[in-house]
């Protein structure tokens, strides 16, 4: 099979074939149709954050074919242990041990791939492959910090990308407002997140128009946290909702006064891939898509560190792919 693969950190994907994979007990061979492209990828790429092995296949945003005809989707979680606390309290993103797809586990940027069946999800039946991809870490952990942000009705998004376009959906789904925050001066980018719902939209240093019950962080910049706490009214909640971020710079504790919050989302477990899919089909979820084939997945990491699209960009490992396309 080919495969678009991470041989060293911070050195271009290499398309290379490889050997079929073989699945081991428990596991399901998938036929690769789709997968997301994530700024998780990114950092595994550009080693900001660490692989636990080398050469990997990158990507975790997984829509495949099982041998006996099933469409299924695989997450980052790939495997835990099952006995850990966090396991046995419903905490399994937390499990210690766990094992994750695109990083401990070849992931897919390939034509095939294995993995836990346990781990897999139904996808949603009348969502297109590429457009059901993203669903599996953007919009999952989107959804998981969405809960954590609370009930309140005025969110701010900060970083508008492929995660914040789809929560911004659901969010007004749920009849909350939201707020979006992109780059200083990224108009295009502000004006998509008020075609998909946000009530408004700007720079991430503007203030918004009224005080923010919660805030999620999809961007990584770690100086977006002390800005999201000031936006927030008392009570307020703070989510930064990415793997890695930059370091989070000091700020006065009448920041924070007031019983605001700072939290951290973690992974994902599959309870929440469950209940988010159900209700992305609900919605329904939109997502804005640009396409690659496999032997331009560099090419999509690039475009991701430089913000060329809007939404979320997917590697088609079996077929030539368009440049863009939005459903």
């Amino acid at each position: 099979m080919r495969a678009a693969v991470l041989v060293r950190g911070g050195e271009p994907l290499a398309v290379r074939e490889l050997d079929d994979p073989v699945p081991g007990p428990g596991q399901l061979h998938l036929s690769v149709r789709a997968c997301g492209v994530c700024r998780t990828d990114l950092h595994l790429r550009d080693r900001e954050i660490e692989t636990t092995r080398l050469p990997v296949v990158l990507g975790h945003q997984i829509v495949g074919i099982s041998d006996d005809g099933r469409r299924l989707g695989v997450p980052w979680l790939g495997w835990t242990d099952g006995e850990c606390v966090y396991c046995r309290t419903g905490r399994e993103n937390l499990c210690p041990a766990a094992r994750f797809t695109g990083r401990d586990i070849d992931g897919g940027f390939a034509e095939q791939t294995v993995a836990d069946e346990r781990f897999c999800f139904e996808l949603p039946a009348a969502m297109s492959d590429e457009d059901v991809a993203p669903l599996l870490c953007g919009g999952l952990i989107g959804y998981r910090a969405l809960t954590l942000a609370g009930d309140g009705v005025r969110l701010g998004l900060y970083g508008f990308g492929s995660a914040a376009h789809m929560i911004c959906q659901v969010a007004v789904f749920q009849g909350r407002r939201v707020f979006a925050f992109t780059r200083p001066g990224d108009e295009v980018g502000q004006a998509f997140a008020r075609s998909v719902g946000a009530e408004w939209a700007g720079g991430s240093l503007e203030t918004p128009p009224e005080p923010l019950d919660a805030a999620i962080i999809f961007a990584s910049d770690g100086a977006l946290v002390p800005v999201a706490l000031r936006a927030l009214a008392p009570g307020g909640t703070v989510v930064c909702a990415g793997i890695h971020m930059s370091d989070i710079p000091g700020f006065p504790y009448a920041d924070l006064w007031e019983e605001r919050t700072i939290r951290s989302v973690a992974n994902l477990t599959r309870r929440d891939g469950e209940e988010f899919l159900a209700l992305a089909a609900q919605v329904p979820v939109r997502t804005t898509v640009t396409l690659y084939p496999l032997e331009r997945a560099e090419e999509a990491l690039a475009d991701l560190r430089a913000g060329r699209f809007e939404g979320s960009a997917v590697v088609l490992p079996s077929q030539p792919a368009p440049e863009t396309a939005i459903s």
